[in-house]
């Protein structure tokens, strides 16, 4: 056994240990953790800022819009809003079958154990912050496996451990692939993965073996509408944000425009006018050698660059490419590059086709005056997350849930669906009524076993014209027959109290 598998078996274990006395803990005290965590995340903003040391982020501002803010905001809602979200729910008499009166069903959330969160690199601090604190609440323990930005992991643990959680039910995981993998293999209760597509597949993988469920939050290739009454000033201004934002290391940055042929020369002129003077973007390398090939070939099949330079001995940033269609394989890949592309349409229904065409739906967004025309659009569309007039700052609220579809991924992460993912559904039934006639239609045998005694024969005779009348009754298709069913159900009843 490697020093990593006996490293990430032994916090296991102690997770479990300490999340066993952590899941008692009643949730009111959970919270006050959260509530100490947010004062420290306002006490300590500077140092989180300083700690996410990617040459991707454009400095501090950035940070604390993009994360310290937002994980403030997230732990203000859990405050406010977990103890309603994870209380019992009791089943009323509304809906309940006849046959099963006198039964109580409650419906309980449990915490799953010990929960696994794989962490981007991209958005260090939010993405798994709300994550860790969302399952903390739920009454998990936690095991955080960071990439890259290892600093602003250390630091986000190191506060949660400031405000009173066990050191044990909050484990920063060594950065190496090999900590996930054993921590997967010694049995973590549920994993969350925020990262490409590809990964996605490869962790998967892994938890087939085990049945481990999981939320995947995967890779994007969002889409934008521009109808023609859109303030076209308003769309370039988004979507060079959107390309601008963490230098375009977003998953839900935009990559393809779809813009009505009407309107499409006077986009391009707005995307080209000059602007205020921007800082460079810092593009990670790994994401530019897979993006490269794809944004060559665009090029080659007729796309132009508008915005920006693209060349062999030059690259300059944010990317615009005008003249591109759907059937390029740019406009179905999950790269990771500050790069849009821009293709005319004829109508809303093109433009959806179109985005159909994609196997990512992770977010998009619909630009058009009419909002309600654009509304609907919005409902239409094959996306985990929709923006009317805006980019992804939306996103960032605490009360919405976070997740794709088709090759994005699925479940989600934030907001009530976020926390009620982190839990496994308990319902007790409890039986108060003694009339329980099924137990005498199908138990009685004779000794040996074979056939049924004539006595469990007469029960079920009895048994049936019950359930007849019971479900002409309750799903008969007129009046007159649900009616006629109050009168068999009651003398099958009487029937069957007389033979007891």
């Amino acid at each position: 056994m490697s020093d990593t598998d006996a490293n990430v078996k032994a916090s296991l274990r102690a997770a479990r240990r300490a999340q066993t006395e952590w899941q008692a803990t009643p949730l009111r005290r959970r919270l006050d953790f959260v509530g100490r965590l947010r004062h420290l995340i306002v006490e300590h903003a500077d140092q989180l800022a300083a700690s996410v040391d990617l040459p991707s982020r454009g400095g501090a501002a950035e940070t604390l819009s993009a994360e310290v803010v937002p994980l403030a905001d997230a732990c203000r809602f859990l405050q406010q809003r977990a103890e309603r979200i994870l209380a019992p729910r009791r089943l009323g008499r509304r809906g309940r079958p006849i046959w099963l009166w006198g039964t109580r069903f409650e419906v309980h959330r449990e915490p799953f154990g010990v929960v696994l969160i794989l962490a981007p690199w991209n958005y260090p601090l939010l993405l798994p912050g709300v994550q860790a604190i969302q399952a903390l609440v739920a009454g998990n323990a936690v095991l955080i496996k960071p990439r890259l930005a290892v600093r602003a992991a250390e630091t986000l643990v190191q506060l949660i451990h400031e405000a009173g959680i066990d050191p044990n039910l909050c484990v920063l995981l060594p950065e190496s692939i090999e900590a996930a993998k054993a921590a997967i293999d010694e049995g973590v209760d549920r994993v969350l993965l925020t990262g490409s597509a590809s990964t996605g597949r490869a962790v998967l993988g892994q938890l087939a073996d085990h049945l481990t469920p999981a939320t995947m939050e995967l890779s994007g290739c969002d889409a934008v509408i521009v109808r023609a009454d859109a303030d076209l000033d308003r769309v370039a201004r988004a979507v060079l944000f959107g390309l601008r934002l963490n230098s375009g290391a977003t998953c839900i940055a935009p990559r393809r425009v779809f813009v009505h042929r009407s309107r499409y020369r006077a986009l391009l002129e707005q995307l080209t006018r000059p602007r205020q003077v921007q800082l460079p973007l810092h593009v990670d390398e790994a994401a530019l050698a897979a993006a490269h090939p794809l944004i060559a070939d665009a090029i080659r099949q007729g796309a132009r660059p508008v915005v920006g330079r693209f060349g062999d001995n030059r690259i300059e940033w944010p990317l615009v490419l005008a003249d591109a269609h759907a059937e390029m394989e740019l406009l179905r890949a999950d790269v990771f590059v500050p790069v849009a592309a821009v293709a005319p349409v004829d109508n809303d229904e093109a433009a959806l086709e179109a985005v159909r065409s994609c196997p990512y739906g992770l977010g998009a967004a619909v630009f058009g005056d009419d909002r309600q025309a654009a509304y609907r659009l919005a409902q239409r569309l094959p996306a985990g997350f929709v923006t009317v007039g805006d980019l992804i700052v939306p996103t960032v609220d605490p009360r919405v849930p976070f997740g794709g579809r088709g090759a994005s991924g699925f479940g989600t992460t934030r907001g009530l669906e976020g926390l009620l993912e982190l839990t496994t559904v308990k319902v007790i039934a409890v039986r108060r009524t003694g009339w329980l006639p099924h137990l005498d239609a199908f138990a009685a045998t004779d000794q040996s076993g074979d056939r049924e005694t004539p006595d469990a024969n007469a029960a079920a005779d009895h048994i049936e014209p019950l359930m007849r009348a019971y479900l002409k009754l309750a799903h008969g298709r007129s009046l007159g027959d649900r009616a006629r069913a109050i009168g068999a159900l009651w003398r099958a009843a009487r029937t069957y109290r007389r033979r007891q």
